[in-house]
This record gives structure tokens, C-alpha cells and sequence, in this order.
């Protein structure tokens, strides 16, 4: 893989009639410009439902495989 780097990088060196060097200052210019931005996200606004008092009784938010069979099944198991 590395090889084949070194082919490409030195392929459009040649293109750009630049040296090697010229194209490794470039690429790890831009990437270390890169690493230094952080993507700012937008908050994500979650839904809440306010209807009801919560969790149905027997509900355990830690036993996934429960969760699930309770949803596939649209109800209390």
C-alpha cells in the first residue's frame, strides 16, 4: 500500500511539475488545517412525550432483549 502511495504522490508531482517534497508539505499542510477545525454540529432536538406518567410498570430500560420483545409484540409481554 505504501508503495503505491509513493507512485500516485510521485505520478502527480510530475503532473503538477513540482517536486515530491512540494506535494507531502502540501497534503500534510491541509490535513493537519483539517484536524485543527472542528465541525461544529447543530444540537439535535430529541422528542419528549409528555403524555402519560412515564414508563409503563415492569418497564427496564436496562434489558434490551425485553425492550424489544415488547415493541415487536406492541405491548406488555
Amino acid at each position: 500500500m505504501q508503495d503505491e502511495l509513493l507512485r500516485r504522490a510521485k505520478e502527480v508531482a510530475a503532473q503538477r511539475d513540482t517536486t515530491l517534497t512540494a506535494i507531502l508539505e502540501q497534503a500534510l499542510r491541509e490535513w493537519l488545517d483539517h484536524q485543527g477545525r472542528k465541525k461544529r454540529r447543530r444540537p439535535v432536538a430529541l422528542p419528549v412525550s409528555r403524555s402519560g406518567d412515564g414508563l409503563l410498570p415492569g418497564i427496564d430500560l436496562d434489558d434490551s432483549a425485553n425492550l424489544l420483545d415488547r415493541m415487536e409484540n406492541d405491548g406488555p409481554a
